[in-house]
């Protein structure tokens, strides 16, 4: 029965990770559309932001985020002065009648802004938006980007929640994906963003990834389980090489089987649960003092392109 379970699982569906979904964002939405949508804010309303950045100093494998490559930072100092423009154009439209409830650095890697630049656009925001006192500032850090002077302009922009990439610890599924970091590298950038007064921390896993097994799945969920994360996402790896060009780097041989990836996602979600975190949907889990749970159990959990959120 559930090698049948697991065979079902592995067929194609819609991609059900982010909503709106991908498919959603076409060149058919041009500004006038756009411009339309925000017209239709009223005083009062609260809104939530998102900006991506969508560069890596090195590409992962694994990823079929909307993002690429570079070494040199003048394509990222480039962006940023579209992204600043985009800023106060869209602030001009909305001429101060909503209020930021939240806002999400994605990416690509967000983190590889140098620190001036992500202190300039964290107060560029701030200058343009009307931030609610209690709004939600939450990024998504490449730990390879990490140091001191970065994890002190988290603290300038007012970041209360992280998001650490985690994958797999083990080196050899590592390897496979392009993806280097160690537990201790990851450890020390949770601890730099809590005594920095990130209030809230949470780990991405990955199940089916090359050279994976149920012994390092285990492993990897035990070791991020002792850096008391206040949530953690388990996602399934999306093998989609004829969408995502570098993911041919990776030999289709070294893939588990359909039944294997769905013993590793078993295994994982239920050593997870055990510690104490509630299962929020499909993939994600958080301690039951999380604002996620609290909302889930109060039945006012929300989905938006980053998942699942109490975001209203």
């Amino acid at each position: 029965m559930q090698s049948e379970i697991a065979v079902k699982l592995s067929e194609n569906v819609p991609r059900y990770t982010s909503y709106p979904t991908a498919p959603h964002f076409h060149s058919g939405i041009d500004a006038a559309i756009y411009r339309g949508w925000l017209e239709t804010l009223e005083s009062g309303d609260e809104i939530s932001l998102y900006l991506h950045i969508p560069y890596c100093d090195k590409l992962c494998w694994f990823c079929a985020c909307h993002t690429k490559q570079t070494h040199q930072y003048e394509p990222v100092a480039a962006y940023l002065r579209s992204l600043n423009a985009e800023i106060v154009t869209i602030a001009g439209l909305l001429s101060g009648k909503a209020h930021v409830r939240a806002i999400h650095f994605g990416g690509g890697s967000p983190t590889i802004l140098r620190p001036d630049d992500m202190v300039a656009l964290g107060a560029a925001l701030r200058d343009s938006f009307d931030f609610l006192p209690d709004a939600t500032v939450s990024i998504e850090i490449e730990t390879n980007d990490m140091d001191k002077a970065r994890l002190d302009a988290l603290a300038q922009i007012g970041v209360t929640r992280a998001s650490l990439g985690v994958q797999d610890f083990d080196p050899q599924v590592q390897k496979a994906i392009n993806r280097e970091q160690s537990f201790l590298q990851t450890k020390a950038v949770v601890d730099g963003v809590r005594s920095r007064g990130v209030e809230s921390v949470n780990l991405d896993l990955l199940y089916g990834l090359p050279n994976q097994t149920r012994e390092t799945i285990c492993s990897t969920v035990a070791q991020a389980l002792t850096l008391e994360p206040d949530r953690m996402a388990l996602f399934g790896y999306a093998h989609v090489p004829w969408f995502k060009k570098h993911q041919t780097m990776i030999d289709e041989a070294w893939l588990p089987s359909p039944t294997e990836r769905f013993a590793q996602s078993q295994l994982a979600a239920r050593a997870i649960v055990a510690k104490g975190y509630e299962a929020i949907g499909l993939d994600h889990f958080a301690k039951p003092d999380d604002a996620l749970a609290i909302a889930a159990r109060a039945g006012v959990l929300h989905r938006n392109f980053q998942g699942y959120t109490e975001d209203r």
